[in-house]
């Protein structure tokens, strides 16, 4: 069995969407695969089709019902928040320990974990999610985009991980609505400063089925 975290430089930089893609491809090659997101701010109990996790169960296949939603989503919260303002807001918490035996009980060949925000938004009082992924201890794929402060904050992250000496797989660009210059221009510029890191490009879609194999392109 394999795990797979897929953190971000931030937030809103398409985690899901590369999330989506791989437990899609990795179903195309009939791998037994299980995605999580465990922990969702933003989330309306009015709404739950417009949710990530919703995003996730459709890629898996699986139908958007209470028990499926709590199989990939345990953590809920209203407020589109950090975890623990979120879940404070709720008078509730995030056990640290539960969080990480949720992520390491799956049973799945392939189990691709989506993280919330960037590597360094605080769960609790006192971890965050790199020490969510640290003590996974599973190797992560950076996701980060394409507008303007990109390039230092996927820098920064990539530094931060490799503090912790968590495996960076790859970093993956995922193109902005905005962005100061082309996509290809700041995937080589991150290319340059990440010490040997692949660096994959992922341009913004019309449809998904022009999305590119993240599957070869990242050797899984």
């Amino acid at each position: 069995m394999s795990t797979l975290f897929i953190t971000g430089s931030g937030t809103g930089v398409g985690k899901t969407l590369v999330t989506q893609l791989i437990v899609t491809a990795l179903r195309h090659r009939r791998r037994n695969v299980h995605a999580l997101k465990p922990i969702v701010s933003g989330f309306d109990v009015s709404a739950p089709e417009e949710s990530d996790t919703a995003q996730l169960l459709d890629a898996l296949g699986m139908t958007l019902n209470t028990p499926n939603l709590d199989a990939v989503s345990p953590w809920r919260f209203a407020a589109p928040l950090s975890p623990d303002m979120a879940s404070r807001r709720e008078g509730r918490t995030i056990p640290f320990d539960e969080l990480v035996g949720f992520c390491s009980r799956q049973t799945a060949d392939t189990t691709v974990i989506e993280g919330v925000g960037g590597v360094m938004v605080p769960l609790d009082e006192s971890h965050t999610v790199i020490d969510w992924i640290a003590a996974v201890a599973c190797p992560t794929i950076l996701v980060t985009g394409s507008y303007l402060g990109a390039i230092s904050h996927t820098l920064t992250a990539l530094e931060t991980l490799s503090a912790q000496r968590i495996e960076v797989r790859a970093i993956i660009v995922s193109e902005s609505v905005e962005q100061p210059v082309p996509l290809v221009e700041t995937a080589e510029t991150i290319t340059r400063h990440a010490g040997g890191t692949a660096v994959t490009m992922l341009p913004r879609l019309s449809k998904r089925a022009q999305a590119p194999d993240l599957i070869a392109a990242l050797d899984l």
